[in-house]
């Protein structure tokens, strides 16, 4: 793979700042609500009406109500639970809501289709046109949803970025192209609509630079960006040199990722992966732990973030790094609509990695080859069966060759 078939567009003068759990991130999404002049347009998978859900949904509000054109994009599966509420507050406040793909009603929900896996799971948010938040990092509070029975008293872990310069350009086009979207879908339900959908997508003016950082906007959906998440990473793995540190919610990559990762660690680089400790998912959970013998075998270093759920998809690979919605497994590569920043710049990179080391020091436990050989009859069962089961949900989207 060379550069030309990754097709990144960089752009220079950016200023990307870090922000890592829901302490960071909510304060400084509804700080830029509050400030809105213009406009605010957010898009999220999940939408949980909780105290931090609640807040971000205030702030939405009040900005409409005020004059700021608001307009929220919720995932129909994601935010199926809160999406009544969402919508009906959002348009009593003169705010516009759309939903991405809508959970089907009664009995159709029983029926297995393809289309209803393709989610919009990234998590963008661009205010006036000059500052974006892009990240994995849901509308949903850290704590709120945690059961007291779990021992779990520690955050969400999670990454997003608030981002200015020419990269918001990015976000809101992609943004304004979904929604132009989502109206037409919309006017092919309700015609009666026409007169007053707006369908004018609208020009955001160039941003001009605001920083020193070099950054692109990397996009995942089921058209025109397919594959680019996945081979803009393939790219950086095979061009490692010293040090690959990925941490990743849901790890459950095809054979390709999986092999370069084991000849990255074969001709030196150091190769670490911070996976999930606590277990939000069964499934998901185990087949990636059956993942873990070959992994292991090929020198790569695997630990388990224990303090609470690790919801991060970050990676740094030598002097650049990656923060996002996209997580590495089928859903995330093959089906979902994602949206990662890469920032190739050494403080920004050198900071994530400091916080992915101190979370592995403070909260990793370090998987040990014969430790995990020794692993009971059952847990090696539980493991196959939930490997077999991820294959056969990816054999529904014809590429179960790769996996």
């Amino acid at each position: 793979m060379n550069a030309e078939q990754v097709k990144l567009e960089w752009t220079d003068g950016n200023g990307i700042r870090l922000l890592q759990n829901g302490t960071d991130f909510f304060p400084a999404l509804c700080e830029a609500i509050d400030a809105a002049q213009f406009s605010v347009h957010l898009e999220t998978y999940i939408f949980m009406v909780d105290r931090t859900g609640s807040r971000v949904l205030e702030c939405l509000a009040a900005a409409a109500r005020r004059g700021v054109k608001v307009r929220v994009v919720l995932d129909g599966f994601g935010s199926a639970e809160n999406v009544v509420v969402v919508r009906e507050r959002l348009l009593e406040a003169g705010a516009q809501c759309r939903i991405f793909r809508p959970e089907p009603r009664w009995f159709a929900r029983l029926i297995p289709s393809r289309s209803r896996l393709r989610r919009l799971h990234r998590k963008v948010t661009v205010v006036d046109g000059r500052v974006a938040f892009i990240g994995g990092i849901n509308v949903i509070d850290d704590y709120d949803d945690l059961d007291p029975t779990d021992g779990i008293s520690a955050p969400r872990f999670d990454f997003a970025v608030q981002v200015e310069g020419p990269v918001v350009t990015d976000a809101a086009y992609a943004q304004d192209l979904l929604w132009v979207r989502l109206n037409w879908a919309r006017l092919r339900r309700h015609p009666r609509d026409w007169n007053r959908m707006r369908l004018t997508k609208p020009r955001h003016a160039p941003v001009a630079p605001c920083g020193t950082q070099r950054a692109a906007l990397v996009l995942r959906d089921n058209v025109r960006y397919r594959q680019t998440f996945e081979r803009a990473y393939l790219y950086g793995i095979t061009q490692a040199r010293r040090d690959i540190l990925i941490a990743n919610a849901y790890f459950f990559p095809g054979r390709q990722f999986r092999r370069a990762l084991a000849r990255a660690a074969a001709r030196g680089v150091r190769v670490r992966l911070l996976l999930q400790g606590k277990v939000e998912y069964r499934m998901q959970y185990h087949a990636t732990r059956s993942l873990y013998d070959q992994l292991l075998r090929d020198g790569i270093e695997i630990y388990e973030y224990m303090p609470s759920y690790l919801h991060a998809k970050v990676a740094v690979i030598d002097n650049v790094a990656t923060v996002g919605s996209s997580n590495l497994d089928p859903f995330s590569l093959l089906l979902a609509r994602e949206a990662n920043v890469v920032v190739d710049d050494q403080p920004f990179a050198w900071d994530l990695q400091e916080r992915l080391e101190t979370a592995i020091r403070e909260g990793g436990r370090f998987i040990r080859p014969l430790d995990y050989q020794r692993r009971g009859w059952v847990r090696r069962w539980v493991d196959a069966v939930s490997y077999t089961l991820l294959r056969i949900g990816v054999a529904l989207t014809g590429t179960s060759d790769k996996y």
